[in-house]
């Protein structure tokens, strides 16, 4: 039977997430995770395989522990008719949360770490973009429930209304990086758009 690890793995794929999430795959190195997590390189790749292995890790994590908890209002077997608003206000709040702790020696993630993974090396692998494709696919569904939920929509519109807002979604997520006051008023702007549609 083998020696139990020194370490919390979950702590470890949390480090390593913000890691990736702020500054992308491309720019985080074996080095750099050894000396955000105190592991050794040797442990780490012991426990993951290799950097792609930990990247692997950190995206389920993303999706467990980041995506799929803000759009749990969205995906319940009754969606209310403020879930979709309330999603969308939420994640402005979470950008703008962000955009602040910026200045924090750490730096802090922005926008989204599956959009952030489409413009890198990553972008190009196959695993890689089914991931990225499933979350379109999820976020899509769910802001559907939401638009349905607010009633008043036409079915011939909603597809295309959804993939209008999901498109906001990604949007801000991209805008996040570069300008997160702009992507917060986006959100706001089709929170609003949403609510006025009821």
């Amino acid at each position: 039977m083998g020696r139990a690890p020194g370490y919390d793995a979950d702590e470890v794929i949390e480090t390593a997430r913000d890691l990736f999430w702020t500054r992308g795959f491309d720019d985080v190195s074996v080095s750099d995770v050894e000396k955000a997590t105190g592991l050794s390189r040797s442990s780490i790749y012991h426990a993951f395989g290799s950097m792609r292995g930990l990247f692997d890790a950190v995206v389920q994590n993303y999706l467990d522990a980041v995506v799929r908890p803000r759009l749990r209002g969205l995906q319940a077997e009754i969606v209310a008719d403020d879930a979709l608003a309330a999603y969308l206000h939420g994640l402005a709040d979470a950008i703008a949360r962000r955009a602040d702790a910026v200045g924090d020696v750490t730096g802090a993630p922005t926008g989204c770490l599956l959009v952030a993974t489409a413009v890198t090396s990553l972008g190009a692998d196959g695993a890689v973009r089914e991931v990225i494709a499933a979350y379109h696919h999820e976020l899509l569904q769910a802001v559907t429930a939401g638009l349905r939920a607010t009633g008043g929509q036409a079915a011939a519109d909603l597809e295309q209304r959804a993939r209008v807002v999901a498109g906001a979604v990604i949007s801000a997520n991209v805008l996040a990086r570069v300008n997160a006051a702009e992507a917060v008023r986006l959100l706001r702007a089709t929170a609003d758009t949403v609510a006025v549609s009821v």
